[in-house]
């Protein structure tokens, strides 16, 4: 098999977490050795619906999530269970963009399949971390954000481009630095240089989204910052809360424009409350 999008599906459908890092590896691995491409003739992606993913852990509503404290080792685990669980939907979301949106440089789906293969070895970082706490993945309830975004955007690759990494994802940009502080302070090393990592890729990952949104808007002759509000406007309804990591932003392809109508807007909305 050469058709990187059938193995795109692969990688997203495999419900086993072993198996879908060992998948994400070796197809990124095979993209990077020249085995295989996109083919234009691969059969069109199917309707977007649940990937594959282990029966735990247990859905819920986001407000349904416990708030545990960084003071005790459960709260920590509780943490780094919540983040591994980002990182999970995070290799689903990357091979869905390799699926999903055809006709695209070889650049594109490059960038994805890197990304996916880095979101497949942050999630093993955390899983480690995990049992050391004395945990497993799907030891603790999750919400699903990340993936129901995913599915409001399937058929809309600038849409997806926008609000899944340069809203979602970059969220993480803005508030690890502040795990980091606390957990340092706690003398959790160990987790702190597991989240040092992650943080400093995933800027990368967030930047990616910005190449190809801009590559989207250039397309369709959109002006991108215009067109990355209404999308947030359209999608979530919601302005964004702060504060936000600048440099790091700054960093993943976020202008000065943009960043001082975020800015903005969360004072409102703050402002409001």
């Amino acid at each position: 098999m050469n058709d990187l999008h059938a193995a795109a599906k692969r990688c997203l459908d495999a419900t086993d977490p072993a198996e879908k890092l060992q998948l994400s590896h070796a197809t990124w691995q095979a993209l990077q050795a020249g085995e295989l491409r996109a083919d234009p003739t691969s059969p069109p992606p199917e309707p977007i619906a649940a990937p594959g993913r282990p029966v735990r852990p247990r859905l819920v509503n986001a407000r349904q999530v416990p708030q545990r404290g960084l003071g005790s080792e459960e709260g920590r685990a509780a943490l780094v269970h919540a983040v591994a669980h980002i990182e999970f939907n995070a290799i689903n979301l990357a091979w869905d963009a390799v699926y999903r949106f055809r006709g695209k440089p070889d650049a594109y789906y490059r960038d994805w399949a890197s990304c996916a293969n880095d979101e497949a070895r942050h999630f093993a970082m955390l899983s480690k971390r995990l049992a050391e706490l004395g945990h497993a993945y799907g030891d603790f309830d999750a919400h699903d954000g990340l993936w129901q975004m995913a599915e409001k955007t399937a058929s809309h690759d600038t849409a997806r481009m926008a609000l899944v990494p340069r809203v979602l994802e970059a969220r993480g940009l803005d508030v690890t630095p502040g795990m980091i502080d606390r957990l340092r302070h706690l003398g959790d090393t160990r987790t702190v240089a597991i989240l040092e990592v992650i943080l400093r890729e995933e800027v990368a990952h967030v930047a990616a989204g910005t190449r190809w949104y801009h590559d989207c808007c250039q397309r369709d002759g959109l002006e991108p910052v215009a067109t990355f509000f209404d999308l947030l406007r359209d999608y979530m309804g919601v302005s964004l809360r702060g504060p936000f990591n600048l440099p790091a932003r700054r960093e993943a392809g976020f202008v000065e424009e943009e960043l001082d109508r975020l800015t903005t807007m969360a004072m409102e909305s703050r402002a409001a409350l």
